[in-house]
């Protein structure tokens, strides 16, 4: 958000701290106070206080000259999940659908422009492809996103509106994913399942033929499992408050 966009109670020592807490991702699992200063556009001096800030309150671990996460940082992303009914109405669906195709499968959400992994079943397989619960990808380049976003009104659409998308393997990481949108009572995409199959081993051709049917079948026992648990016919159901 531009500084001159910002409301007056805006406090910027906290956006500061969450940046520091961002900096770290798995690529990054480790950094020195430099790279993290480096990392967030802040002094070495500013970034060293909120470092040892963090590390007084148990989210931040340092062997004195590498700093890590802990897994005390769990805590915030758990505030939001376990206020989501939605990935426990989903799980038995997703591990049925894992356990029937062999393939990976993941619960999303959309939060503002990005895709959101909620919950993830993986494969048990060597080289299984999985999305790691708590991860953001932009909408618009993700399949599950594509089909969440082919469900809202015709000017937001990522596309033109289906019941699935599939992405085929990125020549970087080798996978093809295939996802469709979880509606609620009004037709609004409310999640999205996608299973991720690497792509050396099958055909985008035998992916639609073999895993299609099975997804849509995932995804129909979800919406009937949500408009028997939705308390208000035609409503569209709030996943963060929703019992």
């Amino acid at each position: 958000m531009p500084v001159n966009a910002r409301a007056p109670h805006f406090v910027r020592s906290f956006e500061r701290g969450l940046a520091v807490i961002r900096a770290f991702d798995a690529e990054h699992p480790a950094r020195t106070l430099s790279e993290v200063a480096r990392a967030c556009d802040l002094t070495r001096a500013a970034a060293r206080r909120l470092l040892l800030t963090l590390a007084d309150l148990g989210y931040v671990h340092s062997d004195g000259r590498l700093f890590r996460l802990t897994p005390r940082v769990l805590e915030l992303g758990y505030a939001y999940l376990s206020g989501l009914d939605l990935p426990r109405l989903a799980a038995p669906h997703l591990e049925q659908l894992t356990a029937l195709v062999g393939e990976s499968a993941a619960l999303c959400v959309l939060d503002g422009d990005a895709a959101v992994c909620v919950a993830q079943v993986p494969a048990r397989r060597v080289m299984a492809a999985a999305v790691a619960v708590g991860a953001r990808h932009p909408a618009r380049g993700t399949a599950v996103g594509r089909a969440m976003l082919a469900c809202a009104p015709e000017a937001e659409r990522a596309g033109p509106a289906g019941e699935y998308v599939l992405l085929d393997g990125d020549p970087e990481d080798g996978v093809t994913t295939l996802a469709a949108p979880v509606r609620d009572r009004s037709g609004r995409a409310v999640a999205g399942v996608s299973l991720a199959v690497h792509s050396g081993r099958t055909s985008a051709a035998a992916v639609r033929r073999d895993l299609l049917p099975r997804l849509r079948a995932a995804v129909a026992a979800i919406e009937a499992d949500l408009r028997i648990t939705d308390p208000a016919p035609g409503a569209p159901l709030d996943t963060a408050t929703h019992r």
